[in-house]
């Protein structure tokens, strides 16, 4: 039975989509295929259709969801929205109550750590993108110090996110979202 043209490539998104929401909700190791392929609407089969490995989803998971947040970036830039408002958007409750959703750094930094070279080779270069992001968008100092500054700030969002979805008392996880805010405005020198 012959499929209509893109169809392929269409079933592989999807199974990348789930992949993405379910790696950033649960992580990675505690997702298997056959869940996986059941929440997709697919038979376990149809995995190696399209991947060799979980390591290779994983490899498309980081790439798309990554390259998915950096162009949302550029577009709210392009809309008017600065740094200042990149950082109340990611330290936002909604960001921490959404891991599903949000960012896959802070979903997956600690776990991606513990994979094999050719995954952090793909996570570092897309991180690099960010911290190009940005330093450009910066306006002290050399280009040096604002990568500088660029990889101190992410690594503070990041690193704040990450405390707020772990604890289990809502009020102190509103504090530690609205320090990670101030501090990030004061590294930008904005209020």
């Amino acid at each position: 039975m012959r499929y209509e043209k893109g169809r392929k490539d269409a079933t592989r998104q999807h199974i990348v989509q789930t992949a993405s929401r379910r790696f950033r909700a649960e992580g990675v190791e505690a997702v298997g295929l056959a869940g996986l392929m059941r929440d997709a609407g697919l038979t376990n089969g149809a995995f190696y259709v399209h991947f060799d490995s979980k390591e290779h989803l994983v490899q498309e998971v980081l790439v798309d969801a990554l390259d998915r947040r950096l162009e949302a970036m550029i577009q709210a830039k392009s809309h008017g929205a600065g740094l200042d408002d990149a950082i109340r958007d990611y330290l936002s409750p909604r960001q921490r109550d959404l891991p599903d959703q949000g960012c896959p750094t802070a979903a997956l930094a600690a776990e991606i750590a513990r994979h094999p070279h050719e995954t952090r080779k793909l996570f570092t270069q897309k991180i690099d993108d960010f911290l190009d992001f940005i330093a450009d968008n910066l306006s002290d100092g050399d280009i040096e110090a604002r990568r500088g500054q660029a990889a101190a700030l992410f690594g503070m969002m990041v690193g704040t996110l990450q405390l707020a979805r772990a604890v289990n008392d809502d009020a102190l996880s509103d504090r530690i979202l609205e320090g990670g805010i101030a501090a990030g405005l004061a590294l930008i020198g904005a209020d």
